[in-house]
């Protein structure tokens, strides 16, 4: 397939027609050079093995490429948003993560557990509270769930969370908004940051915001840029794959009444099935892309050095030769690694903070709606047109 003749299987609005164009892209061979609908030449890479192999390879450096956007977006506010975890390389993510994992630690993340079963019991009680038929799951669990939980850790003001949110959508769905929409949410949300770092510095609390400011290897902290963009981070992509990873495991498990079934009768599988959906319908399409910087040979195909590559993170996680029934949702499925929250430097360090959401939120779900099911189970819920997120517009459901 030659470069301009790219499909965007990204912009498919279904689960089934997103999956089936990533499966034809496979077919034509687990590494190709194509071009996005961005406009921008890269190697998409489907299979597992080369994935893996590639997002764990010295010789690639992760490449901001801006989206539809990227020539309009002025360089201090590029700084601003993209001087994190995600998108630095090393020495500087060695630093970077030694000083964020520092102040974001495994205990911090733990104690969260009552408190988030506590905002979920609290969204459940609004649910079932405000009558009608059908609800909707994003607008009362998905969404309003990990926002509360990220903000809350951050220090953001309640009345502040849904400005965030109209910021968030506008900025993860970049190609649907004209380039000033675009540009005036990111501006908006960089100067709501930074005077948020602000307030913190003078007023330190509890929150995550103050340890990071407050953190420091010898006499080494993060500086503005650094903070902004880890507080974009984590409100931005932090809460949107959250929002995608519960929404979407609702989805999978009440459009599989087998599974859904196996989960209720044994609720000790409920980590194994936010597991296989991880990897059957994962809440990020591709990482950030990187380039080359030597020349990288995988799957037998030869990468020039200064090449922009793409894993794509949906199809590498349905491949045949790496998971049996790639297409088959199937909770008791033996464990697996799987590349829903990357692999290598860049893992996401957030992982532990989105699977302890998913299974609180699914697992009371479903305690407290035995009877939950699909509103309409004949029609597929939209999916946002996003090359990053595999996010679920609305998903009804009756309560029972």
């Amino acid at each position: 397939m030659s470069a301009d003749q790219a499909p965007s299987p990204f912009t498919e609005t279904t689960g089934t027609a997103r999956h089936a164009a990533m499966a034809a892209l496979a077919e034509s061979g687990p590494v190709q050079r194509l071009t996005l609908f961005t406009g921008v030449p890269v190697w998409l890479v489907t299979g597992y093995a080369e994935a893996r192999a590639l997002l764990a390879h010295p010789a690639m450096a992760k490449e901001y490429l801006g989206g539809p956007h990227q020539d309009s977006v002025p360089a201090d506010l590029h700084a601003a948003m993209n001087t994190h975890l995600l998108s630095t390389n090393p020495p500087d993510h060695t630093r970077l993560r030694k000083l964020v994992t520092a102040a974001f630690t495994a205990r911090r993340v733990e104690s969260l557990g009552p408190r988030i079963q506590e905002i979920t019991d609290g969204l459940l009680d609004e649910l079932a509270s405000a009558g009608g038929s059908p609800a909707d799951l994003v607008a009362g669990l998905g969404y309003p769930l990990p926002i509360t939980v990220i903000a809350e850790l951050l220090g953001v003001p309640v009345d502040d969370r849904e400005t965030f949110r109209r910021w968030s959508s506008i900025v993860i769905n970049a190609p649907v908004h004209p380039a000033e929409v675009y540009l005036r949410a990111a501006a908006d949300m960089v100067d709501y940051v930074r005077k948020l770092i602000a307030d913190k510095r003078s007023a330190p609390a509890g929150d995550l915001l103050s340890a990071l400011i407050e953190v420091h290897d010898g006499g080494d902290r993060l500086s503005e840029d650094e903070l902004s963009s880890m507080v974009f981070l984590l409100l931005v992509a932090g809460h949107e794959t959250t929002v995608s990873l519960i929404t979407g495991a609702a989805y999978s498990l009440l459009s599989h009444p087998e599974q859904l079934a196996l989960v209720r009768d044994e609720p000790d599988r409920l980590a194994a099935a936010v597991e296989e959906q991880l990897r059957y319908d994962g809440p990020a399409q591709v990482p950030i892309p990187s380039v080359t910087t030597a020349p990288i040979t995988v799957g037998g195909v030869t990468i020039p050095e200064g090449d922009v590559v793409v894993p794509v993170l949906l199809a590498a996680n349905r491949d045949p030769a790496r998971f049996p029934e790639p297409d088959r949702f199937d909770v008791a499925r033996p464990p697996a690694p799987h590349l829903a929250f990357g692999h290598g430097l860049h893992h996401c360090l957030g992982a532990p903070l989105a699977r302890m959401e998913a299974v609180i939120a699914i697992g009371s779900l479903l305690r407290r709606f035995p009877r939950l099911r699909l509103a309409d189970p004949d029609t597929e819920p939209e999916r946002f047109p996003s090359l990053l997120m595999n996010g679920i517009v609305s998903l009804p459901v009756t309560l029972g």
